[in-house]
């Protein structure tokens, strides 16, 4: 039988390292992201700098925001019964709480700037939820676990493809070639399409997280025999790993139509076209002569892309007969992932 340490192993390239017994966030995620948080940490020193003042005062503010740093280490340093000044050796609630609100209080206690403050509680809170689903749950473990096998999972997703395609292309062509269509969305800012990308991102992604508690507990049922009850940290990483397969299923299907109406648009748009239906000229991105990718067809081309994936994320959930294809695929690769857990707990 193998040693525990290569059923850890194991777990970890399966993107399921909440399998691992005895594993807390204070020893395994918190110490190990330690170096990455010291060093956001000390660049954010640099909240402190105002660049209405002079460089000496700069300096001077600085070096304030050091003091006050180190006054914050040794406090909670003082309350971990550590010496004052020593790095700490693990990382729990006083040092996580110390890491959001010191750097967040340098622009407010030394330039009064209770937005930058908030920007810079907000931004150390969210890097701290980031690391951990990285380091947690293996969430680069899941990434390549699921593109390793998104070729095989494409399969069955055409066969979905193939019965949602002749109502997805019709919704998509009407919408192409509308004019309201380019009005509205060819001469939106850049960033106004980003947050329209990820607000249906974030739709499509709510669909799919409502369905995982009942799709883990049938994966669990299905394999059964083979596996222990699973814990809500594991059902967890295991609803991830279901998250991040179906999720990359939905991209691959958004981007292909998005580069088909891009392809489409060079070959039927042209540019007086656009200039007919935007009132202004196109802005050319890329090509030149009668070929031309313009930032106006880019945009049309996305919005188009994110619809459609939100369209397929939907599909995804109502069609029956890919949810049990898919969910076919999924056990049989988990399968040993789950007799390796039963072993690796009877060798424990």
């Amino acid at each position: 039988m193998p040693a525990p340490s290569d059923y850890e192993q194991r777990f970890r390239r399966a993107g399921l390292p909440s399998f691992i017994a005895e594993r807390t966030a204070r020893q395994d995620v918190w110490t190990r992201a330690l170096p990455l948080l010291g060093l956001v940490a000390g660049a954010e020193v640099l909240g402190a700098v105002d660049l209405k003042l002079s460089l000496l005062t700069n300096v001077l503010l600085v070096v304030a925001a050091v003091a006050l740093l180190s006054a914050g280490l040794a406090l909670t340093n003082a309350l971990r019964r550590r010496p004052l000044l020593s790095g700490p050796a693990e990382v729990g609630t006083p040092e996580l709480v110390a890491f959001v609100v010191l750097p967040a209080t340098l622009p407010l206690l030394l330039n009064e700037q209770p937005v930058s403050a908030l920007v810079t509680a907000a931004a150390n809170l969210a890097l701290l939820a980031f690391l951990y689903a990285v380091i947690a749950y293996g969430l680069v473990s899941i990434v390549r676990w699921a593109g390793r096998r998104l070729l095989g999972q494409l399969v069955t997703a055409g066969q979905l493809v193939a019965r949602a395609i002749p109502l997805l292309l019709l919704f998509s062509v009407v919408l192409f070639i509308n004019t309201e269509m380019w009005q509205v969305f060819a001469g939106l800012a850049n960033a106004r399409i980003a947050v329209l990308v990820g607000l249906l991102g974030l739709l499509a992604t709510g669909f799919l997280v409502v369905r995982l508690p009942r799709e883990v507990g049938a994966l669990q049922a299905d394999i059964g025999e083979d596996s222990l009850p699973l814990d809500r940290r594991e059902r967890v990483n295991v609803g991830l790993v279901l998250l991040v397969s179906q999720g990359l299923q939905v991209l691959v299907v958004a981007v292909g139509v998005g580069v088909f109406f891009v392809a489409l648009g060079l070959l039927t748009v042209s540019t007086g076209l656009v200039e007919t239906w935007t009132g202004s000229a196109p802005t050319p991105v890329l090509g030149s002569g009668s070929f031309v990718v313009s930032a106006e067809l880019l945009r049309v081309a996305t919005a188009i892309a994110s619809f459609s994936g939100f369209y397929y994320a939907i599909a995804v959930l109502t069609d029956a007969t890919y949810r049990e294809e898919f969910a076919s695929e999924i056990t049989q690769e988990m399968r040993q992932s789950f007799i390796d857990r039963a072993q690796y707990l009877r060798s424990r």
